[in-house]
């Protein structure tokens, strides 16, 4: 019997850190994927070389002005390949490139309209992109139930829930545990915190990560989008989804049943592994990579978070509560403070308060459509923008 061919992979982000992983994955697998798209922001260099690694069918740019230098770059070779740009480009690699599965690992919301796109064509998604979940959560997974795509989380801490899920029935399910590292700042009092500057809060103790998700999980505001993405993918209410500080970041997150068994899944800190999971998901394929050595690892700890010191943590939850377009503030507002701190415009504690005078000026309007969502997210930008002056 002849081997099944390859899934069609398309991937969004694909010269970021999640991006570059996912080809890694791919490249230590041969035969089992192609990649048939991809989309980058504007790192021309990086995109080319993967174009002549890999050989997609399609590949979009934010520009018009990355495209045509792409162009440049790649010479008679451009011609082997679509090259567009623009949120037309990201819909198409995620739409016309005859993937099968998207990988979604753009940052921000970016690519909303492009997962919608391919969920709605039936697509599988494996979704690295947490926002995308924050700020339209419902409105995807009702467009993954009528199309039947499946939508497999990437992130460590989902994953490993999905996993420890196989082990019982939905019924069964007393409550979800998310970790966190806790950020490198965890240990700093709040008036240390006050003085935190950017490249502090960047030096993550366990993740190579990129700048925002470093930024959010030295804030914990990365883990309360997980307790909502937590909630949309497993529909539990958030007061089944807690969250523990474990340093080590060897136990990625548990599931506890209601008789008492907590199922928790190890793994060293490596993003490979949640990855091949969600590509090769129902299957597990072999991996060449590091294994766990628990009598190398010693001691495992374990702790409450402190949302008087990060407060982010405690207003994610707030704005899932409130339903609507809330958590769709909560991310823009964030990502606009956090652009003020990273350039030494916003203070490391008035981060939250920015977030929180927004949600508290912009409330839960109604999201009946991605456009109303598109549009909250603009207006949120703009009250945030306007906010940072009370702090500058």
């Amino acid at each position: 019997m002849s081997p099944p061919p390859p899934r069609r992979l398309a991937l969004l982000g694909s010269t970021g850190s999640i991006g570059r992983n996912v080809l890694d994955v791919v490249r230590s697998l041969p035969g089992q994927f192609e990649i048939v798209g991809l989309a980058a922001g504007d790192n021309v260099a990086a995109l080319a070389e993967q174009i002549a690694a890999v050989r997609p069918r399609v590949v979009a740019l934010r520009t018009a002005e990355a495209a045509a230098r792409l162009r440049r770059s790649l010479g008679p070779a451009a011609r082997q390949v679509e090259i567009l740009h623009g949120r037309e480009g990201l819909r198409a690699v995620a739409t016309a490139s005859g993937a099968q599965m998207l990988v979604a690992a753009i940052v921000g919301v970016a690519g909303l309209e492009a997962i919608h796109a391919a969920l709605a064509a039936g697509c599988d998604l494996a979704l690295a992109n947490k926002e995308a979940l924050v700020v339209a959560g419902s409105l995807l997974l009702a467009e993954a139930r009528r199309s039947g795509a499946a939508v497999l989380p990437v992130d460590s801490e989902h994953s490993a829930i999905h996993q420890c899920l196989r082990a019982g029935a939905p019924a069964e399910v007393q409550r979800l545990v998310l970790t966190a590292s806790g950020g490198p700042l965890r240990q700093l009092s709040a008036a240390e915190l006050a003085q935190v500057t950017p490249a502090q809060a960047l030096r993550h103790p366990t993740w190579s990560m990129g700048d925002r998700i470093s930024l959010d999980s030295a804030t914990l505001m990365n883990k309360g989008f997980e307790v909502i993405e937590a909630c949309h993918l497993f529909g539990l209410p958030d007061d089944r989804v807690e969250v523990l500080i474990h340093p080590q970041s060897i136990v990625h997150s548990l599931v506890e049943f209601v008789d008492g068994s907590v199922m928790a899944q190890l793994g060293t800190a490596d993003m490979r592994t949640p990855i091949q999971y969600a590509l090769s998901y129902p299957a597990r394929l072999p991996a060449a990579r590091m294994r766990l050595k628990l009598e190398e690892v010693g001691k495992l700890e374990f702790g409450l978070p402190d949302v008087e010191r990060f407060p982010c943590l405690r207003l994610a939850r707030e704005a899932w509560r409130a339903g609507g377009g809330a958590a769709a503030v909560l991310n823009a507002a964030d990502e606009v403070a956090l652009a003020a701190f990273a350039a030494g415009r916003l203070g490391f504690a008035q981060i939250a308060a920015v977030v929180e005078q927004c949600l508290q000026r912009l409330g839960a309007p109604a999201m009946e459509n991605l456009d109303a969502v598109l549009e909250l997210d603009a207006r949120a930008r703009r009250v945030a923008t306007e906010l940072l002056a009370r702090f500058s």
